[in-house]
């Protein structure tokens, strides 16, 4: 699979979970009704998903991630 295929998957895995989680803890501990509770599911899920991308280095495409509770950029491999 190619790195930037790889990005794309990894990123919206990451955001699908986070969203679907955040989705039921807010319908089910707030009194948020209507399309408040998937919008702010939304906004907390983009906010806290790691962030996938391919890089093109000199030793070929790369892929990083960079997230809020890792300090710095992380290669994966």
């Amino acid at each position: 699979m190619a790195p930037k295929t790889k990005a794309f998957v990894f990123q919206l895995t990451g955001f699908a979970v986070l969203f679907i989680l955040f989705r039921y803890l807010v319908g089910t501990y707030t009194h948020l009704q209507g399309y408040w509770i998937p919008v702010t599911a939304f906004v907390v899920a983009t906010i806290l998903a790691p962030k996938f991308q391919a890089v093109k280095t000199n030793e070929g495409e790369r892929l990083f991630m960079k997230w809020l509770f890792i300090k710095g950029i992380k290669e994966i491999k």
